[in-house]
């Protein structure tokens, strides 16, 4: 099984008529798990579909 790593996830989402911007730090194998991740987060907490969340940039977090 793959390791899990740290991605920083960032974005935006709609809230009534306006586009908010967000960055969730989630654990994931790889980038496409982090923004799936992302999507289900953002849609379960907000009751949104994918189509109203953007995802702007991926990037691995640093861990020391």
């Amino acid at each position: 099984m793959a390791e899990e790593q740290k991605f920083e996830v960032k974005g935006t989402f709609l809230m009534g008529e306006d586009w908010m911007p967000y960055t969730k730090v989630v654990d994931a194998p790889n980038e496409k798990q982090a923004e799936e991740r992302t999507f289900a987060v953002i849609g379960s907490k907000h009751n949104l579909k994918r189509r109203y969340i953007k995802i702007s940039g991926v990037s691995p977090v640093k861990t020391k």
